[in-house]
């Protein structure tokens, strides 16, 4: 039997673990409560996602406005009007917006971006090139039997490059960041073409400034020379201050004008005379040139409605990958890998699609007009970018459902017409209520609800979105959130009979396109 020493010991060395227990508690909690400078530079290496997260809580959103652009840059057969991307609106959604404006035999040179783009084809026809790095040039030109024989002998050669795209009204073109592309105007209309460009998107590993890295020509100007029209030139980029408002002195070319021109001589292996042409510092054109002749490239011409009949193939693709998709999702959350031996490489990758044909839309209402999508299935290369579209035609006096953006943010621009858009945020105020008109863009937050009612000539907008998987969710229509509700939450949520809640639910049988209800007909949302 223990005697009362022994007791007493081992009450002493309880209470010693007792104190040393809570003694290392307490100075765990001062260590992780104190912002350390580790934890500091930590903080500033977290993922570019976590970042947005961050800079999306420093948005104020509490009054949204319509938004032009605010720099205009002229050249010799073209146009390019640039948002301005240091808005409160564009910020927060991490994006920038350009228009290019390029007319008959009109080339926008080739240049790329630190972040992922999203074009869309609002007017005209032309063609368009990317190149892969480490791709094969699959499109090559035919050559004669003299040719091959001087070929084979060290002379001239054929023309091999990657594969052209004709591009046309209607069509959804996706592009990776840093990847090199041109543009070509072969019809005699304007060829018009918005691009959202995604520089919160984690492939942007530099800051949130929109940056534009031509390979030829001169393509920024000096402020202040005259442009072809009469107009002003201005920079890709804001103007920058070093304080007292005086500028900083802003350099302009392609990226290989930066270069010693004797590098560059020894890097392409070519004359003095065409490695100056190169960096052309001398170029005057701009960054979208008139070509003199016809542009003579390696591509495969359509006839008379085979461009229809491809498209079709095309869809017929997509189903097949949808249903390969299906299978592979499934093996992937069973564990298994799947690995056929024939995956789509970025060399084959589909670039393109058209989301303008009627026969493509997703929802359709012969009384409101249409909603159609394209995201990471419909267009594979979509998820690897995270990005999305909506084509929205809305008929006169015709409402689109209101509803919120579940897990994204869009970016609204106006193809036709007008329409009158209200947004909500969370605390249900009204931050705006306005008309958007053609050639106007406005941002609608996530989880901000929006109401959109086309005006007397119809309201048509073309709407980006951040994630290539985005959703939206119905407020009112068949596919309502309400009608998810049972009855008796309503009548206690809005204070309303159960008549009343039956009609809330029921009364609006269709879908998102919401057709004008008699006697709503010319009035707009205010009246």
């Amino acid at each position: 039997m223990a005697g009362p020493s022994s007791s007493y010991l081992f009450l002493g060395l309880a209470c010693l673990l007792l104190f040393h227990a809570t003694t290392t508690t307490s100075q765990l909690e001062q260590v992780t409560s104190q912002p350390s400078i580790q934890g500091q530079g930590q903080q500033q290496h977290q993922p570019r996602h976590s970042q947005s997260l961050r800079r999306g809580e420093e948005c104020r959103l509490d009054r949204l406005d319509v938004l032009e652009p605010s720099r205009r840059i002229e050249a010799e057969a073209g146009v390019t009007e640039i948002w301005d991307e240091t808005h409160e609106q564009l910020v927060c959604a991490g994006v920038a917006f350009v228009r290019h404006i390029i007319q008959f035999r009109g080339l926008l040179l080739p240049a790329f971006t630190n972040a992922p783009e999203i074009f869309y084809v609002v007017r005209g026809r032309g063609l368009h090139g990317a190149a892969f790095p480490g791709c094969p040039e699959t499109y090559e030109e035919q050559r004669s039997q003299d040719s091959q024989t001087r070929f084979q002998e060290g002379g001239i050669r054929g023309d091999r490059h990657q594969k052209v795209r004709r591009i046309r009204q209607g069509d959804i073109l996706a592009l990776p960041a840093g990847t090199t592309h041109w543009i070509y105007n072969d019809d005699q209309t304007e060829l018009v073409i918005v691009s959202m460009t995604h520089l919160s998107n984690h492939e942007n590993q530099l800051d949130q400034n929109f940056r534009k890295f031509f390979l030829a020509g001169n393509p920024n100007q000096q402020e202040g020379q005259q442009g072809r029209r009469g107009g002003r030139w201005s920079s890709w980029r804001p103007r920058r201050f070093r304080g007292e408002g005086q500028q900083e002195e802003e350099s302009f070319g392609n990226i290989l004008s930066g270069f010693d021109q004797q590098f560059i001589s020894e890097s392409f292996n070519v004359d003095p005379d065409v490695a100056r042409r190169l960096q052309g510092r001398e170029d005057n054109r701009g960054h979208i040139v008139e070509v003199q002749k016809e542009l003579d490239i390696v591509h495969p011409e359509y006839r008379e409605g085979e461009e229809e009949r491809e498209w079709e193939r095309e869809r017929e693709r997509e189903r097949g990958w949808e249903g390969t998709e299906r299978r592979r999702r499934f093996l992937r959350r069973a564990g298994e890998r799947w690995n056929n031996g024939l995956e789509e490489t970025i060399c084959t990758a589909r670039l393109r699609e058209n989301i303008n044909n009627p026969v493509r839309a997703d929802v359709y209402n012969p009384r409101g007009g249409r909603f159609t999508t394209v995201n990471g299935f419909s267009l594979p290369i979509l998820q690897y970018l995270q990005l999305s579209a909506e084509r929205v035609v809305l008929y006169r006096d015709a409402l689109l459902t209101p509803h919120y953006y579940m897990n994204c943010h869009g970016v609204v621009y106006c193809t036709r017409g007008n329409g009158r858009i209200q947004i909500v945020n969370e605390e249900g105020e009204n931050v705006f209520d306005g008309e958007l008109q053609e050639g106007q863009l406005i941002v609608v937050p996530q989880a901000y609800a929006v109401l959109k009612k086309a005006g007397q000539q119809g309201f048509e907008y073309i709407s980006f979105r951040t994630n290539d998987q985005a959703m939206i969710t119905p407020l009112a229509g068949r596919l309502s959130v309400l009608r998810g509700l049972p009855d008796d939450v309503l009548m206690n949520a809005y204070d309303v009979s159960r008549d009343e809640a039956k009609e809330i639910k029921y009364n609006r049988e269709e879908l998102t396109v919401l057709s004008p209800q008699e006697g709503t007909r010319g009035l707009s949302m205010r009246d």
